[in-house]
């Protein structure tokens, strides 16, 4: 069955549980091993211990942990990178492995990697489970003996079952299939019943499941007379001796989870496919390669690569005594000290987010020098080669005008086009520049927002018009700006500086300046200035 996805916070339940599975395992034989999404690739597969090989003068091979027969215990599995997550997909394909991913995802968006999870043929969550239940499970036991048999039309049943589910996989079926030879062998019985395959049906298909309301469309319409008659007689061939309804199948699969449950792992899958299948948390310093550093000691792998020449500089002082101690050994004598690493220098590409404030409390000719203001920075963003991101709030609700590019004419367009009127939603506008600098931070860059209006909130974040509110709002979407690390500049357009606005800005962690009196190098030097980490 490939293994177990367990969905649990660390604590004691879940170490109850995989304590017990380990000694299940183990007494069956296989070496339980832990490993984590950092895990290098080395210590997986196996391959060439450099150190061994350096020291003995000839090739050193070493096993990996993914050597069969063994079962594998993955922590923080919805961190799994992608890489990872092939590599463990393609060894649970041989037999032998069995994997247990320790999923401790706390939001919706934080579930098992795909390539994990189609292989997986159960699923436990232990929220709400308590030190009492955990505390009497029984000792596991595996089935002996010769495998259960199937009553005829059980195939085809949990493959029925798993298309009324939306669920697509051909994995799922198959190794719903395991689960219930495996529930009658635990059982004693000589074969599966309806029994089993419900509970195999529980176990493997309902966490696969799509919500109700997406549910797979109605069937194209009936084959014609001669495949009709044909798919009856097979039909009555196959319950000749069990009738086994999938609709009941369905139905335990669906009671066997709470239904906000398959809509969160239905809403994470889709999230983790949107980002790319990335890892959750995968932490990335920069986008872009920059000049070389320094090399360090260090030993090859996870990307990192040896630097030849400042390895045998290193190596070269000690080539006489070494030389004593092993006459007879060729070529240059190199030790795991004398290894050297290539380094980069890491950088990030900036993305300026202009916040540009459209309403009608913004005058015409003050939203024309906001604009002009804009322009301005963006000839020297485009000098800079910085990206450039374009929001506009107006009226009840905040518009990306231009996601992050560097298109200088493009973002001109935009600009020149943009409309005025309507009333000042300054929390949407925040909050909407705060997403597009999620998302940049998200692909390696370093976001900085410039806001430009005249701090005359009137719209909240519901789209009431509500003076009180929408200032309350404001506030706090300023201090998840400040939360977030995001930099900010708050650039006031009003005829009059206006202090709430300044105080605006303390709040993000940012800095204020008054349009009438900055100039576009007064800005761009606050907006450089705020920008810790960029180019």
């Amino acid at each position: 069955m490939g293994g177990l996805w367990l969905r649990a916070r660390a604590g004691p339940v879940r170490d109850r549980l995989t304590e017990a599975l380990a000694a299940g395992l183990a007494a069956r034989g296989l070496p339980v091993r832990r490993i984590h999404p950092d895990t290098p690739d080395g210590a997986l597969t196996g391959g060439l211990d450099l150190a061994a090989t350096l020291a003995a003068g000839r090739p050193v091979m070493t096993a990996g942990l993914l050597d069969p027969p063994a079962a594998i215990i993955l922590t923080m599995a919805e961190r799994c990178p992608p890489g990872l997550a092939a590599r463990l997909g393609a060894a649970l394909d041989k037999e032998g492995l069995c994997l247990i991913a320790l999923d401790e995802g706390a939001g919706a968006d934080e579930v098992l990697a795909p390539a994990l999870a189609d292989r997986l043929g159960l699923f436990v969550d232990l929220e709400g489970v308590g030190w009492s239940e955990a505390e009497a499970l029984p000792p596991p036991a595996l089935p002996e003996g010769p495998a259960p048999a199937l009553p005829r039309g059980a195939a085809r049943a949990l493959a029925t079952a798993a298309a009324g589910l939306g669920i697509s996989s051909l994995r799922a079926p198959l190794l719903a299939l395991a689960a219930a030879r495996a529930a009658a062998g635990l059982r004693g019985a000589a074969k599966v019943a309806e029994g089993d395959l419900a509970l195999a049906a529980a176990m493997v298909l309902a966490h696969r499941a799509l919500p109700a309301a997406e549910a797979p469309p109605e069937p194209p319409p009936p084959p014609s007379e001669p495949e009709r008659e044909r798919d009856r007689s097979e039909r009555e061939r196959d319950s000749a001796e069990a009738d086994i309804p999938a609709e009941m199948l369905v139905d335990a699969a669906r009671a066997a989870l709470p239904e906000g449950l398959i809509a969160a792992l239905a809403a994470g899958r889709t999230g983790r496919a949107a980002r790319g299948a990335q890892g959750t948390g995968a932490a990335r310093k920069g986008n872009r390669r920059g000049r070389p550093l320094p090399s360090r000691p260090g030993r090859p792998g996870g990307g990192a690569r040896i630097d030849l020449v400042a390895t045998l500089r290193a190596a070269a002082p000690w080539q006489t005594i070494r030389r004593r101690a092993r006459p007879e050994a060729p070529g240059v004598l190199v030790r795991m000290a004398d290894l050297r690493i290539r380094r980069f220098e890491e950088r990030s590409d900036r993305v300026l987010i202009f916040a540009v404030d459209a309403s009608g409390s913004a005058a015409v000719a003050r939203l024309a020098e906001a604009k002009g203001a804009v322009e301005l920075l963006l000839g020297q963003a485009y000098a800079r080669r910085d990206h450039v991101a374009l929001v506009s709030f107006r009226g009840t609700a905040a518009e990306v005008m231009l996601p992050p590019t560097r298109s200088l004419v493009q973002t001109k367009r935009r600009l020149q086009g943009l409309p005025g009127g309507g009333g000042t939603p300054l929390a949407a506008g925040l909050r909407a520049a705060l997403g597009l600098a999620t998302l940049a931070r998200a692909r390696g860059m370093t976001p900085t927002i410039a806001l430009l209006t005249d701090g005359r909130a009137n719209i909240a974040l519901d789209g009431r018009a509500d003076r009180a509110q929408a200032a309350a709002d404001a506030e706090r979407m300023a201090a998840a700006i400040a939360a977030e690390g995001v930099p900010a500049v708050v650039i006031d357009t009003g005829a009059r500086p206006s202090p709430a606005l300044a105080a605006l800005a303390q709040r993000m962690g940012g800095r204020a300046a008054v349009l009438p009196r900055a100039d576009a190098q007064r800005l761009s030097g606050l907006i450089g200035a705020a920008s810790p980490g960029g180019r």
